[in-house]
């Protein structure tokens, strides 16, 4: 059975609320152009802020954008631990995520 690619309250979010979801996608779109990087970069960027924000429903979303970008299986493996410094070891709890997603094309 495939798991959503996007959580149940995100998922919630889009159905309940649409004019919200809308105007949120589109400022997501705006500042994905605004940004200077290419594509695999910041979807991997994206996924450190995730792992060290403690956001992991979203792990798995942007893990399949970042590969589907050219990111390695490794590449992904830094960009969840990259914040370690920063943050400490509370980041490797988005490994095991970040890598089924990454596991289960």
């Amino acid at each position: 059975m495939n798991k959503p690619l996007v959580s149940n309250a995100f998922q919630a979010f889009m159905n309940e609320a649409p004019k919200h979801a809308k105007a949120w996608m589109e400022a997501v779109q705006k500042l994905d152009n605004a940004s200077a990087l290419d594509k695999k970069t910041e979807e991997l960027a994206y996924i450190a802020v995730l792992a060290a924000a403690k956001l992991e429903t979203g792990i798995p979303f942007h893990v399949k954008q970042a590969k589907a970008k050219g990111a390695s299986r490794e590449e992904i493996i830094s960009a969840v631990l990259v914040g370690l410094p920063a943050v400490g070891n509370v980041v490797t709890a988005a490994l095991p995520i970040a890598l089924e997603a990454y596991d289960n094309e």
